[in-house]
Parts: structure tokens; C-alpha cells; sequence
């Protein structure tokens, strides 16, 4: 099935930061179109300065292993449509409100506008989403998770983190994903889903948080179906196939 060209283009990003190295033609074929396509995609991209242009394919703009480098790749990535998702969020959360927020660059920004609100508990497994609440006007109380710390993502991760999860209670879990469809939101990494799946189970109420490059996209690891989301905040509105099936899982979409 094709593709519109930025959601094309942002899972060509994902493929290029994850693998390092990728050639126009291993990508023609994933994405089941043509070289020339690619081409085009590919000079897109570097223009914005996503990715680099190299003979016969793409490189990222950071070597593979230096995770800072990805995350602040990341970070730039459809940065316009985060802030606007964080801008809507802000209006969901009130004082005094429990809050998981797991790992990503979506739910790092979201925290930067959510750190001005005032006396919020926020318990996450990142250690930039920590340091963001505890530096913000909020004065929010701030609990950081323990386990295997990834660097990468300046997170903890693994059974520890997930067994202080179920030691707490949130009203509300705050997570982006990898890949949403119609059957539920997706994760490329099983550490990251784990941790997701213990903030939903310990939470009242779940929010997603996601730009529209991940809509109709499938990831290897489930975190959980549609119906389990209380919350979607997105930067647009979901397309009819997959904006039917939040309907039907009674999803309140703020896009």
C-alpha cells in the first residue's frame, strides 16, 4: 500500500537512524516504490537535515552508538506537530495530578510544557523527563525509576523498573509509541514496551501521545489495543480507517 510522502519520509528517518547505513535500494524496496522516489525523499530530508546523502543510499547524521546524537535527531524530528501536541495535552492536566511519562522525544518536549503546572507527582523512567520536572516553575515531585540504565535514550529499563511501577499508583499514564493502527499502539523496542505496559497497568487512565507520522504504521512489540486508550493527542486528525477504529474503541482524540 503506498504511503503519503511525510509519513513515507519519516519512516525512511526511523530506518536510517536505527541501521546507520541504508541504500536507495533496500529502501525502494521496503517502501514498495521506485528509486527515483527515493531519490527524491532522501534530498528532502538531508535538505532539512535529517539524514545525509551518500552515494547509492543515506547515512545518519550521527555514527550508530551515539545515542545522544539519535535522540537529538529525534528531537528535531516533526518538532512543529510535538510542540502542538504538547500545547493540547497541557490543557488535559490539572495540579496536583499523579503522572507516568515514559521515554521519547515526544513525551521529553510534552514535559517541558507540562513542567510549568503546578504541584503535578511524576514518575518516569527518564532521566531528561526528570530533570525537566524538577527544574520547572511547577515544583513538581519527581520519582525516577531504577534498572538497567540505557544511555541511549537516558532511560532505565528491564524488570527492576517494571516492578517499581507496580509500586505506585498514577491517574494517568502518559506514553508515546512507535506505531499506532487499528489494532493498537506499537513499540520497536520490547524493553520500551514493557515499561509502557506496567505504567498502563498501574494507571487510571492512559494517554498517547503521537505525531501523525506514526499513524497506520506497524512496530514488532505490542504495548496495548485501541480500546485500553482513555486519551489520543495527536497533531491531526487520524485518517477515516484509523479514526473509525479509535471511534469504536470509544478513544477521545484531541488532533
Amino acid at each position: 500500500m503506498s504511503r503519503r510522502p511525510r509519513v513515507r519520509q519519516a519512516e525512511i528517518c526511523d530506518l536510517v537512524a536505527k541501521r546507520g547505513e541504508i541504500t536507495v535500494e533496500v529502501l525502494a524496496a521496503s517502501f514498495d516504490t521506485s528509486a527515483e522516489t527515493i531519490r527524491r525523499d532522501l534530498t528532502v530530508l538531508a535538505d532539512a537535515g535529517h539524514l545525509r546523502k551518500v552515494h547509492g543510499g543515506a547515512r545518519s547524521v550521527t555514527p550508530r552508538g551515539e545515542g545522544e546524537g539519535e535522540f537529538e535527531a529525534r528531537m528535531r524530528r516533526n518538532a512543529p506537530a510535538k510542540h502542538q501536541i504538547a500545547e493540547k495535552l497541557a490543557d488535559l492536566i490539572t495540579p496536583h495530578m499523579t503522572l507516568f511519562m515514559d521515554t521519547g522525544s515526544t513525551t521529553l518536549i510534552c514535559a517541558q510544557v507540562l513542567a510549568k503546572i503546578k504541584n503535578l507527582t511524576v514518575i518516569t523512567n527518564s532521566t531528561r523527563i526528570a530533570e525537566t520536572f524538577s527544574s520547572g516553575r511547577g515544583r513538581a515531585d519527581v520519582y525516577l525509576l531504577g534498572g538497567r540504565y540505557r544511555g541511549d535514550n537516558a532511560q532505565t529499563v528491564g524488570g527492576v523498573a517494571a516492578r517499581q511501577i507496580a509500586s505506585y499508583r498514577a491517574d494517568m499514564a502518559i506514553l508515546t509509541v512507535g506505531a499506532i493502527d487499528a489494532r493498537g499502539v506499537m513499540d520497536y523496542s520490547s524493553q520500551e514496551a514493557q515499561i509502557a505496559r506496567a505504567m498502563i497497568e498501574a494507571s487510571q487512565r492512559l494517554c498517547v501521545v503521537v505525531d501523525h507520522s506514526k499513524f497506520m504504521r506497524r512496530a514488532t512489540f505490542s504495548v496495548c489495543d485501541l480500546a485500553e486508550i482513555d486519551l489520543l493527542v495527536t497533531d491531526q486528525t487520524p485518517d477515516a480507517a484509523l479514526g473509525a477504529a479509535l471511534g469504536q474503541a470509544n478513544v477521545e482524540v484531541y488532533g
